[in-house]
């Protein structure tokens, strides 16, 4: 089949790569002529593992293509994605709809024959039929099936996610849509995955519904870590105990600092305005906006009391600035609470993260460094934001011995307590005595 992708973003890029894997012929578009330059000379925009090959692959298959220009590519299509942008609105909270309308409306356009036009991007309730409404407008005459396709990709693991995932959720009560759609996803049947058929604004419920839930279950687990500390419990025990449970689960049960990234801070907060004015305010989802916003803050201040309440004039030494490993992402990442929040209070920092390139423009007044010995270098304390799998065993002698003062904060529980006193440390780890 025939694909036509609107938007080389994440979420684009890696659901037109993989479905060009899947044999598909797909043309993704951005209207971002540097960007698909880039990606006509083999360069990748962003940091996914795998993605780089995947893309190479498929382009030298002839099965992916790059291009500015959407016409011809959604004219030959079958199904033309929406995968552009949904921040949140300033002022508001709500989903700035503003760039998938304007793909809609340049997609109305172009359609020729019948044509399955997919919403890709995280939308809120109700967006399908304003869609379908500007297809009526600009094009009363277009054959088109307005459908919801929420993705579920987690960053740094998406290829998986795509390939390998627990559900594939579809929007549409049109049989010649549904028939598209099994065609296009056909390669998962080998791995039975579930095709969940839904109406279209139940489809684009799922989305904001899933992502909510995942992010109070983090936002619980923190709750329990700071409970854990006060009595003397240890989080990761509780965490285990509670996890085993089948109606539980053991997944997004590690206590942090907070969530980021680039989904659940926009998302909680587009379904808790949805939500309201819809009249049936979701005060779960509202509370967890809240505690999250409030943690990331109060994690500076744990730093702060490693150090025996004063860190002005003190050097801290941060590892990892991104929101989750294995991704180059700074959407709402602790690190853009924490470290400001620290500087506020007096302190110095420098910092490293694998791939944290873009934190050098959104972090001012940061002595980046080139690995952790470097950061640790000098430093009254190290602290652990990001769990890259590098900061995991790092040789604990070595880092003393660079360190003015031997003080370790471990934010994602990465070390065991007990293994790194050993070594001369002060430590500090969430929901751990």
């Amino acid at each position: 089949m025939r694909v036509a992708m609107i938007g080389t973003g994440y979420v684009g890029l890696v659901s037109g790569a993989c479905f060009a894997d899947f044999g598909h012929v797909v043309t993704c578009i951005d209207k971002d002529e540097s960007k698909i330059a880039r990606l006509k000379e083999g360069g990748i925009p962003i940091y996914e593992p795998g993605l780089d090959l995947l893309v190479a692959t498929n382009v030298k298959e002839g099965r992916l293509f790059f291009t500015t220009e959407a016409e011809q590519a959604v004219r030959e299509a079958d199904a033309v994605f929406i995968a552009v942008g949904t921040p949140s609105r300033r002022g508001d909270g709500h989903a700035d709809l503003s760039y998938v309308y304007a793909a809609a409306e340049e997609v109305a356009g172009y359609v020729d024959g019948f044509t399955v036009v997919v919403t890709k991007s995280t939308v809120p309730v109700g967006t399908g039929d304003e869609i379908e409404a500007i297809f009526k407008r600009v094009r009363p005459d277009a054959d088109v099936a307005v459908i919801s396709n929420p993705e579920f990709l987690r960053e740094g693991a998406a290829i998986e996610d795509f390939k390998r995932p627990d559900r594939v959720v579809v929007g549409t009560t049109d049989e010649r849509a549904q028939g598209v759609m099994r065609e296009l996803y056909r390669p998962l049947y080998l791995n039975e995955t579930p095709i969940v058929f839904t109406a279209r604004r139940t489809s684009e419920l799922i989305k904001y519904a899933a992502n909510a839930y995942l992010a109070m279950k983090i936002t619980f687990i923190n709750e329990m870590a700071d409970l854990c500390e006060a009595v003397d419990a240890d989080v990761q025990q509780v965490a285990r105990g509670i996890g085993l449970d089948g109606r539980i689960g053991g997944k997004f049960l590690n206590a942090g600092p907070g969530y980021g990234g680039s989904c659940f801070p926009k998302d909680t907060l587009a379904l808790v305005r949805t939500a309201r004015d819809a009249g049936a305010p979701t005060r779960l989802i509202e509370a967890t906006v809240e505690i999250n916003d409030h943690r990331k803050k109060a994690m500076a201040e744990k730093v702060v009391q490693a150090l025996g309440g004063d860190v002005a004039g003190k050097t801290v030494g941060v590892l990892g600035v991104t929101f989750k490993p294995n991704t180059d992402d700074m959407r709402d990442a602790p690190s853009l609470d924490i470290i400001p929040a620290l500087q506020a209070a007096g302190a110095k920092v420098q910092a490293f993260d694998p791939e944290g390139h873009e934190a050098r423009r959104m972090l001012a007044d940061v002595d980046f460094k080139d690995d952790a010995y470097q950061v640790a270098d000098g430093a009254d304390v190290l602290v652990i934001i990001t769990e890259w799998d590098q900061f995991r065993a790092l040789d604990l002698a070595r880092l003393k011995g660079l360190m003015n003062k031997p003080v370790l904060v471990d934010l994602r529980n990465i070390y065991l307590p007990a293994d790194v006193r050993s070594k001369g440390f002060e430590y500090s780890s969430i929901g751990r005595a």
